[in-house]
C-alpha cells in the first residue's frame, strides 16, 4: 500500500512539473518581440544601442581629439545628455576649417549638429 502511494505521489508531482513546463513555454513564446535596433553608424562603436533623435538636435560635449582628417574629427568625449549618448571615442564629420583647427591629444569643447544618428562638429574650441 505505501509503494502505491509513493508511486501515484510520484506521478503527480512528475504531471505538475510538467505543466509548468509548457506553462513557462508558453509565456515565453507569448512575449514580444525586441525592437530591432537603429541603423548603425560605424563599425565597431557603441552607437547601436544609443537612443538617436529622428530630428536635428544641437549639443555640446568636451573630450580629447585622438584623430584628425579632412572631413572629420575623432574625439573621446564624455556624457552628452542632449542626445542621451554615453562617454565613448567616436568620429564626427566637420568641415576642414573646423577639422584644421585642433591636433590630436588637444582638450576640446564642441558643438554638435545631431540628425538621423550622426553627429557633426559645428564648432570646436581648445581647452
Amino acid at each position: 500500500m505505501k509503494r502505491l502511494i509513493l508511486t501515484v505521489a510520484a506521478l503527480g508531482l512528475a504531471g505538475s512539473l510538467a505543466a509548468c513546463a509548457k506553462k513557462e513555454a508558453t509565456t515565453e513564446a507569448a512575449a514580444p518581440p525586441a525592437p530591432a535596433p537603429a541603423a548603425a553608424p560605424t563599425a565597431g562603436s557603441d552607437m547601436a544601442a544609443m537612443p538617436m533623435p529622428a530630428d536635428a538636435k544641437m549639443a555640446k560635449g568636451t573630450g580629447t581629439v585622438t584623430a584628425v582628417a579632412a572631413g572629420s574629427v575623432t574625439i573621446d568625449h564624455g556624457p552628452i545628455p542632449e542626445v542621451g549618448w554615453p562617454a565613448m571615442t567616436m568620429g564626427f564629420k566637420a568641415s576642414p576649417e573646423v577639422a584644421k583647427s585642433v591636433k590630436v591629444g588637444d582638450r576640446v569643447a564642441f558643438d554638435l549638429k545631431v540628425q538621423g544618428g550622426a553627429g557633426e562638429v559645428t564648432a570646436i574650441r581648445k581647452q
